[in-house]
């Protein structure tokens, strides 16, 4: 039998994609790890990019594609390192055919990619087809020579589907044999320790509608997927995916850190370091896309993957921080250009993330080992075994950052399993609590607003050209229920036919205005979007208004100008943030209003002063340089092809609308702008600060929201000059003396309580008691400062030779002061004053500790202090006789 030839990751990428692109394929870039389609969390697969185009939502661009895909699944994450080819991060080989080509070409072209270019030996290979899918299993055998019994039917395994409606077909799959000496006899493609799935043929030639009925498609599509990985395992005769060139580099990193060999090391060792080769891998590119670790969505996973890194580092023996020298390999072994160029960020967001857990991660270890203590010594159990409560385990998911699947995970290696009915039950508690100070103003469902939608038809917004306009009121809701009339007092929700007002959306605040007809006048105060219907909420003031009526609704000009001024500005912050401070900035949230506007965007350090300064230079050169905003709608591919910049949290469809102010600034955006810079005015940096982990925020403001913050800051400037006497320019002089002058006299007032602490003090040395070869000394001293507190014993022990000193006292809002210096001879009799004071603030609400020899603590009530005081004149009489 020929040997088969040993080819790296490299070298398979790249002769796959050349095969298809001589055949007449475009070669694409992989899509973002962020996928468009708002279904899906993260890219899951080769074809998902194309799926508009397979749905027929979006015509192609090309006939024939092909592509190397990057693509996360988390689904089967348990059996990572587990097995031999399960993982999260993954490259996927695809060629795509958009109405073109089909089955005889793509199965043809399939085995010649197979046999001839990666040269696997036909013997060694099977395939399998759909059950009822004689055409392909014809092609298989006739066509390309494959014998009968070499061609397995399969069942619903082998049938692709998008959704319960919609395009869908046949599979056709090409399995390689790790033992063919086993024969032909009793071939079983489900066991994956002979057979290894490494190409599937995808054929889209049907269309099933709602009532499951199957109808040809016009065009037939072809998709495909190749995973990388799996084809490097056999082409470079390695056991396992984890220990081809792709995954093995980032393992042996990791296992040098650890100070281990991989290959000399158990299946329990060797586990760890695959689950960390694999996630490092993921959580590497997901930063590249821009992910950023949170407690929500894509966040939550990349903050999953990461955790899971640290703890399995921690199970081979490595105690502090490395998961980003490990992504350094990773990094380096990428093919995608993106990772190379945010190699710092990615480097600094996996260090904060993993100091960040490990902070907490030993606290949180000791609290599940006592709670699985507790579990097991109460004996938790329930007919699935023994059980860790949920609300245990969302303790540790709210304080120490466990998340639940960890704690399962840990659980489960001790036997246990956790109730996560009853951890989602305490989530949706925490839910609720941080709800309850919220007024939810949408007081239907969004199903309602769905079937109301249906019946009524959308909104049309006409807002972008017209400001005022006549419209019939569709729809009018009092108190969350439909009514045909409302009058004054009532707070309504108000659907029009078509509206100039701006529906809240992409960060931008919704417009306010008026909706009137003759006497009758509404307030709107707000204008939310639901199922393509703009709500309008406010209240009548005045009249009575009813369904089907024609209204004049009329935006308030002056606080749109103003919302617009912000947003704008805010394009011109984000093009400023690239050019200034680091151009991978990239948005992750924004609010848009009359008076000011937040933009959040990623960077995992702080924007110095002169950056600050910078900026504003910046944007207000632009304002004053009056560059006009020319705005088009376009296809999104021609917008993307420009440069454009998409918004975040918005979904776009084939067209998409393009703000442009050229030379500076390109966005995709849907909200409303200046038609020339020079209508903003003035620009201002209010704030810069730290919001969550690798996240920034920057508050402004613009237009006449900066004369008001200017006038304010004006008039506490001249009152500062009057009661100083002083020029505006001497302010910052005089307030900086006056601060010193402040803090001299706060330490002659201390230096002054001390030495009368020390008075009071020399007058309680009569009150030492003696206890064998020991003076003890308990007493209260009323309102002393913490350190002259301290002082005070310290020189009452000093002064009484063998001594153990304790003083308290309180002030007037109640706080508790304990302090104890014991004498080294006291330290002897095993007495450490830390300690000891420690346990007597616990009588009064406190704690506290210090050195043995001098230690202070602290309470809350102040009516303990005298039964404090007597039990430790007690416990030192006993301790010391």
């Amino acid at each position: 039998m020929a040997s088969i030839p040993s080819l790296t990751g490299t070298e398979i990428r790249a002769k796959f994609l050349k095969f298809f692109e001589e055949r007449g394929h475009k070669v694409m870039p992989s899509a973002s790890l962020i996928p468009a389609d708002p279904t899906v969390l993260l890219t899951i697969a080769g074809m998902l990019p194309f799926k508009p185009i397979f749905l027929g939502q979006q015509e192609p661009e090309v006939p024939r594609a092909t592509t190397s895909q990057k693509c996360i699944r988390t689904n089967d994450i348990e059996n990572v390192g587990r097995t031999a080819r399960h993982h999260t991060f993954f490259e996927m080989l695809g060629n795509f055919s958009f109405g073109d080509y089909f089955k005889k070409e793509a199965i043809a072209w399939g085995w010649e990619l197979v046999t001839q270019v990666f040269q696997l030996p036909s013997d060694r290979l099977v395939v399998s087809v759909f059950h009822t899918d004689e055409d392909a299993f014809a092609i298989w055998r006739d066509a390309i020579g494959i014998p009968a019994h070499r061609i397995q039917r399969m069942g619903d395994d082998n049938f692709w589907a998008s959704g319960a409606t919609g395009p869908c077909g046949p599979c056709s799959e090409i399995f390689y044999d790790f033992h063919p000496e086993l024969g032909d006899e009793r071939i079983d493609l489900e066991d994956d320790s002979r057979f290894l799935e490494i190409y599937n043929l995808v054929f889209m030639e049907l269309n099933r509608d709602a009532d499951g009925n199957l109808t040809p498609l016009k065009k037939q599509n072809i998709d495909t997927g190749l995973g990388l990985e799996r084809m490097a395992q056999v082409l470079q005769g390695v056991p396992n995916n984890y220990e081809t060139d792709l995954i093995f580099p980032i393992i042996k990193k990791a296992a040098d850190i650890a100070g281990i060999d991989y290959h000399q090391s158990d299946e329990k060792v060797k586990t760890s370091l695959k689950v960390i080769g694999d996630h490092v891998r993921a959580v590497v590119h997901m930063i590249a896309d821009g992910i950023n670790a949170s407690n929500v969505g894509r966040g939550y996973v990349l903050r999953r993957l990461l955790r899971r890194v640290v703890r399995h580092g921690r199970l081979i023996g490595i105690s502090g921080t490395f998961a980003s020298e490990v992504a350094e390999v990773a990094i380096a072994l990428s093919a995608y250009p993106n990772t190379c160029e945010r190699a710092k960020l990615i480097k600094e967001e996996i260090h904060l993330e993993e100091v960040r857990f490990l902070q907490t991660l030993e606290r949180g270890e000791k609290l599940l080992e006592e709670i699985l203590t507790k579990a097991e010594t109460q004996s938790i159990k329930t007919q699935f075994g023994k059980i860790i409560l949920g609300l245990d385990a969302f303790t540790l998911y709210d304080t120490y950052g466990f998340p639940l699947e960890l704690t399962q995970e840990i659980a489960e290696e001790q036997g246990f399993t956790v109730d996560a009915i009853g951890f989602e039950a305490e989530m949706r508690k925490q839910q609720e609590r941080s709800q309850a100070a919220h007024e939810d103003i949408d007081l239907m469902s969004k199903d309602n607003w769905a079937n109301m939608a249906t019946k009524l038809g959308s909104t049309e917004f006409v807002g972008y050209a017209e400001l005022s306009i006549t419209a019939t009121i569709k729809a009018i809701l009092v108190n969350g229920e439909l009514v045909k009339t409302a009058i004054a007092g009532n707070k309504v929700q108000i659907v029009l036919d078509r509206t100039p007002f701006y529906a809240e959306s992409g960060g931008q605040v919704g417009d306010t205005g008026y909706i009137a007809i003759g006497e009758a006048i509404a307030k709107i105060t707000d204008v939310q979007k639901q199922a393509n219907l703009f709500i309008h909420i406010g209240q009548i003031e005045r009249g009575e208004m009813a369904v089907g009526d024609a209204v004049n609704a009329q935006i308030e000009m002056s606080e749109r100008r103003r919302i617009q001024s912000h947003h704008t500005a805010t394009h011109l912050l984000q093009a400023a943030l690239k050019k200034i401070v680091d151009p991978n900035v990239s948005q992750a949230g924004s609010l848009v209003d009359r008076d000011r506007l937040r933009f959040d965007f990623n960077l995992n350090r702080s924007i110095s002063a002169e950056e600050i300064h910078q900026l504003e230079l910046q944007i207000n050169n632009w304002i004053a340089e009056s560059h006009d905003s020319t705005i088009e709608v376009v296809p999104i591919a021609v917008a993307k092809a420009k440069g454009a910049i998409a918004m975040f949290g918005e979904k776009y469809g084939a067209e998409v609308r393009v703000i442009d102010i050229p030379n500076v600034s390109m966005e995709l955006c849907g909200g409303t702008h200046v038609k020339n810079t020079s209508e903003i005015g003035l620009f201002k940096i209010t704030s810069e600060t730290g919001v969550a982990a690798g996240i920034r925020r920057i508050e402004a403001i613009a237009g006449q929201a900066v004369l008001e913050y200017l006038t304010l800051r004006d008039n506490i400037t001249k009152d500062l000059s009057d009661r100083f006497k002083i020029k505006p320019e001497e302010i910052s002089d005089r307030i900086t003396g006056l601060q010193n002058e402040l803090k001299n006299s706060q330490k002659e007032v201390e230096t002054l309580k001390q030495e009368l602490a020390l008075v009071k003090a020399d007058t309680l040395l009569p009150k030492a008691e003696s206890v064998g070869e020991f003076k003890i000394l308990i007493a209260q001293l009323p309102d002393i400062e913490p350190e002259a507190l301290k002082a005070a014993a310290e020189k009452l022990s000093a002064k009484l030779g063998h001594s153990a000193v304790v003083l308290g006292s309180f002030t007037d809002d109640g706080k508790v002061t304990l302090v104890a210096a014991f004498s080294k001879e006291v330290n002897a009799k095993g007495l450490q004053a830390g300690k000891f004071i420690g346990a007597i603030a616990k009588i009064c609400g406190g704690g506290g500790g210090g050195r043995p020899n001098l230690a202070q603590a602290g309470g809350k009530d102040a009516s303990k202090l005298p039964e404090a005081l007597a039990v430790a004149e007690a416990q030192l009489k006993s301790a010391l006789v």
